[in-house]
């Protein structure tokens, strides 16, 4: 056993509201630059819907993550070395800006200077912030929000095209008759990723202390593998300097004993952070499973009990410091994915192992029991409801379980089972003891979820030990010293070059200075391409 500690995160999607916070933070510290205008590492996606990028979850065009040979073994989707090499200079798994979108802009000097007394309000057309060209609005990060367009792209939703068609049938978007939720994404800083293994200079790597999944801005070459084999599609290409960039977690703040800034700034307070610990050995085995419907309790059996006698020696052994192993022992990720098991991955069919799940939206059950007529303080009843609400059980399993409909099932019993008992043990002070036997759970354990899950505190949500606190004095100066973005110093990511080197992207032959008009340009099939030139030497 080799033990390793993750930095990772949960989120309760029952108590997201959509208010975007997370994604405009986020953006404000870390891609408020030239070249990251498309760039969200932190965006919210409105469900059922194709998100952003367009239908990222279609690995049968995109061909992200990993899959099974005849022989059982795991290899990328995008193909091993020799198809990858092949495919440096033109690559079709590529997503163009098309399917993230085009940024613009506005002059709005026009708009603020405009003269008094117009009879019509002035108006200002939008411009590509690429091209500086004026452009129509056609989409966007976020387009799909409160499902905004859902009656015409909804049903290209690649998980209801993976739903039985009988489930499929009861997706309406029709007014009073459809659903909604809000799925908020991150880079999944997987404990498989493939975005590590198909990077052809070995820029991305995993960081050994904590998980994090990084860009080696020197190494990077601007291949762009990474993106087509993240299956998720959270690494970019800057456009101005040709280099690969994603979410860092924000492992300045991490460091420091801090929580990320999507985290810090959470209106619904549905973020938690902690440490996890994980059989670094055992990962291959469990991404390896040959049945999907495996891989959800395959990667939990990677995770290790804090609380094991045996896995603290071994942590102490393996040279973890005392605080993180109290961290790990108070971590309420840990709690929600292996204690309680309410947590889930996002599509852990990817079989990349992803290390921020989710806690499934639970439509309002009660008072779907009650409509039909049952007792909501019944065990059965309310359990047998659960088959029948609005958000499809199937749709969800699709989501988090690779379509084990069961799995789902019972994480909704477990919350709604929570619901119940909470309920009836605050306005009449009765024990559901039915309700606890029909999930498995003591009363002891259901309080202490339903206070996780619902009132918790700010250092219950976020445990995070500050291995690192000798340096945080440093960290947040290196940090305050730029304070429109933390990456603006020289050399940093996306800033010009040094001093007399001199890098061009190649258009159509042509020469082109990064940030230029022209940088992206209509591939054969009519949609807008990077043309990035991935042969560019280092600055």
């Amino acid at each position: 056993m080799r033990i390793r500690a993750q930095v990772a995160m949960v989120m309760n999607l029952d108590k997201c509201i959509g208010c975007h916070t997370c994604s405009v933070t986020c953006k404000q510290t870390w891609t408020n630059r030239d070249g990251t205008e498309y760039v969200w590492f932190n965006n919210v996606e409105t469900k059922p819907g194709i998100g952003y990028p367009k239908h990222y979850e279609d690995q049968d065009r995109w061909h992200g993550g990993w899959q099974l040979d005849e022989k059982g073994r795991l290899k990328l989707r995008s193909g091993g070395r020799m198809k990858r090499l092949s495919r440096l200079f033109v690559n079709p798994d590529l997503p163009s800006i098309d399917d993230y979108y085009e940024p613009a802009t506005f002059d709005k000097d026009i708009l603020a200077n405009a003269p008094a007394g117009l009879k019509d309000t002035p108006v200002q057309q939008p411009r590509s912030a690429l091209t500086g060209e004026p452009m129509a609005l056609t989409w966007g990060a976020n387009w799909e929000d409160s499902l905004g367009g859902a009656h015409e792209h909804g049903t290209g939703d690649p998980n209801i095209a993976r739903m039985p068609a009988e489930a499929a049938a009861r997706v309406k978007f029709e007014f009073e008759k459809t659903f909604l939720f809000h799925l908020p994404r991150i880079c999944e800083h997987c404990l498989n990723p493939a975005c590590v293994s198909a990077c052809p200079s070995g820029a991305m790597y995993k960081r050994e202390e904590d998980g994090i999944v990084l860009v080696d801005q020197d190494r990077c070459r601007g291949w762009r593998m990474c993106v087509s084999a993240c299956p998720y599609k959270k690494v970019y290409v800057n456009h101005t300097t040709g280099k690969a960039e994603k979410c860092t977690l924000c492992f300045p703040r991490i460091e420091a004993g801090q929580p990320t800034i999507c985290s810090e700034t959470c209106v619904g307070r549905l973020r938690y952070l902690g440490i996890v610990f994980y059989d670094e050995d055992a990962v291959l085995a469990a991404a390896s499973v040959t049945d999907e419907h495996d891989l959800l309790d395959a990667q939990r059996a990677v995770f290790l009990d804090p609380t094991d006698p045996a896995v603290r020696d071994a942590a102490r052994a393996a040279g973890m410091p005392q605080e993180w192993l109290d961290a790990a022992e108070r971590s309420p990720v840990w709690r929600l994915i292996s204690e309680y098991k309410v947590a889930l991955p996002l599509h852990p069919e990817y079989r990349t192992l992803p290390m921020v799940w989710y806690v499934p939206p639970l439509s309002p059950v009660l008072d779907a029991v009650g409509e039909a007529g049952r007792d909501d303080t019944d065990a059965d009843d309310v359990f047998h409801t659960i088959r029948e609400l609005r958000i499809p059980v199937e749709y969800l399993a699709e989501l988090f379980t690779a379509g084990d409909v069961e799995a789902t099932a019972g994480v909704l019993m477990k919350l709604a089972a929570m619901r119940s008992y909470m309920r009836a043990r605050t306005l009449d002070g009765t024990v559901a003891d039915d309700l606890l036997d029909g999930i498995g759970m003591t009363a002891d354990q259901v309080e202490a979820m339903y206070r996780l899950l619902a009132i918790a505190k700010y250092d219950e949500r976020y445990v995070i030990p500050a291995a690192h606190s000798k340096d945080a004095a440093a960290l947040e100066a290196q940090a305050t010293a730029h304070p429109d973005c933390a990456l603006d110093c020289e050399g940093g990511p996306g800033m010009t070059t040094q001093a007399g080197a001199e890098s061009f992207h190649l258009v159509d032959g042509e020469q082109v200075r990064p940030g230029r008009p022209g940088l992206f340009s209509r591939r054969a099939d009519g949609r807008r391409g990077f043309t990035i030139n991935p042969l560019r030497g280092r600055a």
